[in-house]
């Protein structure tokens, strides 16, 4: 299960998304840290299947932990090339050129 979060700008519409497991925790190595912040990411508790409906409408999306960025990596939307590890967890951002929103 992963929770996600869609955040709504002007012109934008951001998705924060995590693996479950990983909400509310702070990863760390030397001077990287994330924070993985209910605020943020916890807007629903959603299934594999809502998840990449909900991929299909952002303009940006924000990804933390293994399970999620393997499926926007499967569904085209991550280059694992871009992916970092923070204190053991990923994470990346993808920008959306086109989008159904």
């Amino acid at each position: 299960m992963f929770a996600i979060k869609i955040h709504s700008g002007q012109d934008e519409k951001i998705l924060a998304v995590c693996d479950q497991e990983v909400l509310g925790q702070t990863f760390r190595d030397g001077k990287k840290r994330i924070t993985v912040s209910e605020s943020f990411y916890n807007g629903e508790i959603v299934s594999e299947e809502i998840l990449i409906e909900r991929m299909k409408s952002a303009t940006i999306m924000n990804f933390v932990g293994s399970k999620c960025i393997s499926i926007a990596a499967d569904q085209g939307y991550v280059d694992l090339g871009n992916v970092i590890d923070i204190g053991g967890v990923l994470h990346t951002q993808v920008v959306v050129k086109e989008c159904s929103v």
